[in-house]
This record gives C-alpha cells, structure tokens and sequence, in this order.
C-alpha cells in the first residue's frame, strides 16, 4: 500500500473550513476565502506549493511559518494555524498544505486602484501610522520583510493595516559586521538603489525605501516609478531623486553592478518637485523625500519615520477610516468579480506592468 509523500499526522485536515472563493493566486500558490464550519469564522487559505517532491518543504514556506510563529502585532497579518489536505488521484496522492490566515477584506493596491476609494489626510496618517508600526516591529525583532509593495498590505474592514507575504523576510543579525543576502529581492518598482546596483549586505533601510514608493501611491493611486528592467527603474530613480554618485552615496562605486550601469551623471534630486502637485501637505512630502534617500546610511528608519512631523501636525491620524464601512464587498471579490463580467478589465497597474517599454516617473 503507497503511502503520501508528505505525511503532516499533527496537524489539521483543511476540510474543517469551507472554501467560499479563490481571491488571489501566484507563484507562490493560491489563496481562498474560507470560513471554519464550526465557529463560523473567515479566514484566508494559503496553498503552499511542494514543488518536486524530491525536494522537500519549501524554504521559503518554512522561512515564512517560522517568522510569522514568532511576530505577534496589531499591524502583522496573524497566522492562525497550518492545515493539510489528503492526496487525491488528480494530485498523484499528493497532498497541500495550507497555511491559516486571519480574513483582512482587502489589500492596499486593490484600494488605491478603486475610484471610488478616497482617502482624506487624516485617513493617510492613521494608515502610514499602522503601516510603519508594524515595520518598526518586525525591524526590532532583526526581520527584514524584503517584499513590500501595495499588494502585500492587508486591510481590514475596520481599516486596520496589516504588513503580510512574509515569504522573502529574512532574520539578520545586527551584531555581524557584514552580511551576504541576495539582492534579488524587491519588486522591480519598489526596489532600493542598493539593491539593484549588487549590494548584499543591506539592511532595514531596503524597506523604507519602498514604504516612500508606498506612501506617494496614496496621492498618485500607482506607483511612482515603473520601470521594465532593472537598466529602466535606475534611470527612473535617478530622474526622481538625482545621480547615484560617491558624492551622493560614499563608496556606491564599490558595489558589484555599479560599473556594468551607465547612470546619469548630472540628474538633480527633484522628489518634491515632481510629487508637490499630488502629494499638497508638506510634511508628508518632507517624509516621502527621506524615505527616498539614495544613501541607506542617511535614510530615515521607521523610529524616526513615526515621531516625524507628518504624524504630530493637524490634522492628527483619524480614529477611523469612514469609506471603507461603505464597501459592501472585499476589495479581492470586487477585482474577481469584475474580471468575469469583464474578460477585458485589468487593474490599472497590471496593465502599465505588462505593456512592453512603458515607463512612469513623477
């Protein structure tokens, strides 16, 4: 009698919730809107993908089960339990593990790409706070997220923000002098200079980089550099935030790519410049300049990011975020349900990522 490759005797079997809709997929797995039969409550699904059998549990799995056991934050998407499926005849016997999720009824992106979502400042303040709260967390207890863009931010219906997709994060070690990371992380679009010029020994400044791309979506509703390649989104930095030059970032001709790139060498940094017609608070601009710091040693960490004048002028952080008790839907069966009654409707970043050459820089 054959036995299942994987055999997961101390956990549950994922029958125990009821599968209500698939709300996202990738290379990762799929993710579902479930809801436990007995007590009634929603949660997300996460199919982990096993690969080649040969190869055992993936690494990455592993990697984000082990963090997210240990992170426990208001602003942290919080990790319920891990369930498993049997193997069936169309799965070759093989059976899924599934990773238990509480239910966040939306993601940032899916806001932001919604018309009809509008954000006051008060709003952005609170949800910057919520944002930067849980990376200050998650950067105390030495993880790195390396993945954060609009997507990976969860939204509850209260309006609540919860930094999720922990599949990249890393423990690093504040005491080791260097370390050696790959610098293949980071969506294109939200990924540091550092990053993408070779650098391997980096820190938490890679992520406050991309909270800056993050905080500017609140005004632009996209991101603010998209660039094709990698070649593309450093011509795109230097266009906002000026020449990456030793003058600018002491030793950055040190780094590995720095020589293989033909950079500009006479681009002025003009992030308030171009942002100043979206982004109209000038605290939130000042905030936004920081965050997009080409030197990492000068970029402002999420400590200071918190006590920054953004959060203390008026108006203060509201108590609640008053569009979002006005969505009847989550905002992923909102996108699903508009893809089937529209075969042709893609979200607007979607379609900016996948036209050939195209390119945006405030």
């Amino acid at each position: 009698m054959s036995k299942e490759p994987y055999n997961y005797p101390f956990i549950h079997d994922v029958g125990k919730y009821e599968k209500i809709t698939k709300i996202g997929h990738g290379t990762f797995g799929e993710v579902f809107k479930a809801r436990n039969r007995i007590s009634k409550e929603f949660v997300a699904l996460k199919r982990v993908l096993l690969g080649n059998e040969k190869e055992g549990f993936p690494i990455t799995s592993l990697r984000e089960i082990k963090i997210l056991r240990a992170l426990k934050h208001d602003n942290i998407v919080r990790l319920q339990e891990i369930c498993r499926s049997k193997g069936t005849p169309q799965s070759r016997k093989r059976g899924s593990i599934y990773l238990v999720f509480e239910f966040c009824a939306h993601d940032l992106a899916g806001l932001l790409q919604n018309p009809q979502v509008k954000f006051n400042l008060s709003e952005i303040k609170r949800m910057m706070k919520h944002l930067l709260s849980g990376l200050f967390y998650i950067h105390s207890n030495k993880v790195l997220h390396r993945d954060l863009k609009a997507a990976n931010v969860l939204v509850t219906r209260d309006g609540v923000l919860k930094l999720a997709d922990f599949g990249l994060a890393r423990v690093y070690s504040r005491k080791e002098k260097t370390h050696c990371f790959t610098n293949r992380v980071v969506t294109l679009w939200y990924r540091a200079p550092e990053l993408l010029l070779g650098c391997r020994d980096y820190g938490p400044a890679i992520d406050m980089w991309a909270i800056g791309c993050i905080m500017a979506e609140f005004w632009t509703r996209s991101a603010i550099m998209q660039g094709n390649s990698e070649t593309n989104q450093l011509t795109l930095i230097t266009q906002l935030c000026g020449s990456i030059t030793p003058e600018v970032y002491p030793d950055v001709d040190k780094l590995d790519l720095f020589k293989k790139f033909d950079l500009p060498a006479s681009q002025k940094r003009r992030v308030k410049e171009r942002l100043s017609h979206y982004v109209r608070d000038r605290h939130a601009l000042d905030l936004i300049d920081r965050c997009l710091t080409i030197d990492p040693a000068k970029r402002i960490d999420s400590d200071s990011a918190l006590n920054h004048d953004f959060f203390w002028s008026d108006p203060l952080p509201a108590s609640k975020i008053s569009c979002l008790s006005r969505l009847n839907v989550s905002m992923f069966e909102f996108l699903i349900d508009r893809k089937t009654t529209n075969p042709q409707h893609r979200p607007e970043q979607s379609q900016m990522s996948q036209q050939p050459g195209y390119d945006r820089v405030f």
